[in-house]
């Protein structure tokens, strides 16, 4: 396995958005010009492959599939932990034609070195990736979200086969229709969250895992910049143009932004998160992060 931090992109070539199937897709706005709005998504794929780099990470480029445009949202295409990667089970029809590419992808990164290990879910089983099962390296497991993609028994299966805790949250609005929309945990132990998106029993686990002091509440116009869908490594955040109140909120707190225009895939519901994948991520809890999440 990869101990340097790498991230998986995959290529724009045949990014459109057609259909939808979250509330944000806009398929109406990409028709009234395409030729440009492919140009403009070009675009925004190479500034973020720059601010990636930029930011510390290696990164992967693979090629998408011609009639599957939500392919460059690799974020939910497998959970990678420790070299182990379990592919995704997609729920809607329009995003099932992803998961034999996205197959083909994970075994060339296995036969390359870069993975150890590449398995399946069981049928039936709705797993959306590292969009619905994000790793909290500070505390040491996953946070999974279910409800709107992912299946509320798919938490217990990454349980068992990473054989670490999972926390699972049940999402509550289809806005927020994988995790990565509305939860983001950061290498200092905070938690960036946007409350709406939860259940209530939901929140009160999170809150009781996460002291409040860590607890970084996002708010509406945040959500809708796609600011909480970040990537970050140490002190870097590499996310979407976002607002002056999560610019002096993370900046008060020792990040640095890397800014990027994401526009042509915000209309289609992902950020930076969803448009990456990290493959290096390690069961090992950082000190800095443990020693922040405990206090």
């Amino acid at each position: 396995m990869i101990t340097t931090p790498t991230i998986l992109l995959v290529e724009p070539t045949f990014y459109d958005v057609s259909y939808s199937i979250n509330p944000w897709m806009d398929p109406a706005s990409w028709a009234r010009d395409p030729r440009g709005m492919h140009r403009n998504a070009t675009r925004a794929f190479e500034s973020l492959h720059a601010a990636l780099q930029q930011a510390g990470f290696t990164v992967e480029a693979a090629p998408g599939a011609p009639g599957l445009p939500d392919m460059v949202f690799p974020a939910n295409a497998a959970v990678v932990l420790d070299g182990r990667a379990v592919l995704a089970r997609f729920r809607y029809p329009q995003r099932r034609g992803e998961e034999v590419p996205f197959e083909q992808i994970f075994e060339n990164l296995r036969q390359r070195g870069l993975l150890d290990e590449v398995t399946t879910l069981p049928e039936g089983c709705y797993q959306e990736g590292a969009g619905d099962c994000i790793w909290d390296a500070g505390r040491g497991h996953f946070w999974a979200g279910f409800g709107p993609r992912s299946s509320r028994v798919a938490a217990d299966a990454m349980s068992a086969h990473f054989d670490r805790e999972v926390v699972a949250l049940e999402l509550a609005t289809e806005q927020s229709y994988h995790l990565d929309v509305c939860f983001c945990p950061l290498s200092g132990g905070e938690v960036l969250y946007y409350p709406p998106a939860f259940t209530e029993a939901s929140l009160r686990d999170l809150r009781a895992r996460v002291p409040a002091h860590l607890r970084i509440e996002a708010t509406e116009d945040d959500l809708r910049h796609f600011s909480v869908n970040a990537v970050n490594l140490h002190d870097q955040v590499v996310m979407t143009r976002t607002t002056p109140h999560l610019r002096a909120e993370l900046g008060g707190r020792g990040y640095h932004l890397r800014e990027v225009d994401l526009s042509p895939f915000m209309l289609s519901g992902g950020g930076a998160y969803c448009m990456t994948l990290r493959l290096d991520r390690s069961s090992g809890v950082t000190a800095a992060a443990g020693a922040a999440a405990a206090a």
